[in-house]
């Protein structure tokens, strides 16, 4: 299958938001309530705010790393997690939200956008490619996505199966 297909640049644009085989992003962080998104239970280390900020930064860094010629890599892993376990305000929690999917917007137009050779090496990285980015960004989302749930769990605060 060649890197201009649009059945796999459809599949990469889903991939980023699926549900499939896991809790989405959306079910993953509607109706908690405030008094629990900055509590961290027993024997995990990050609560669902931590988890939720770790997702908006990691996953712009990666995008501004697809789309910046001047890209300044962040230090890990102070950069990439918040400086508290609560957010710092009552309305953090929903523009984190909010930034998180415009990013992942941003990340799919990036996967159907033929003017991108997928497999093509990011002209100002050491070997990435635009594809091996967008894959980063989809594991990276379901492996907390799937914490963020546990923490959800743990706090009594989950009532999906």
């Amino acid at each position: 299958m060649s890197d201009s297909s649009p059945a796999l640049r459809a599949q990469l644009r889903r991939i980023l938001s699926w549900q499939d085989a896991h809790v989405g992003f959306e079910k993953a962080v509607e109706g908690l309530a405030p008094k629990l998104r900055g509590v961290r239970v027993d024997g995990f280390p990050h609560s669902a705010w931590e988890l939720l900020e770790h997702l908006r930064i990691t996953q712009h860094d990666i995008l501004d790393f697809c789309r910046n010629a001047k890209y300044e890599e962040m230090n890990w892993p102070a950069d990439y997690w918040p400086k508290s376990p609560a957010p710092p305000s009552d309305t953090a929690w929903d523009d984190s939200i909010s930034a998180f999917r415009e990013d992942r917007a941003a990340m799919e137009a990036l996967a159907v956008d033929e003017s991108i050779d997928l497999f093509a090496k990011i002209p100002h990285g050491d070997g990435q490619t635009y594809l091996r980015e967008i894959l980063l960004v989809a594991d990276h989302n379901a492996y907390h996505l799937g914490q963020l749930v546990a923490v959800r769990q743990q706090l009594g605060a989950w009532g999906a199966a």
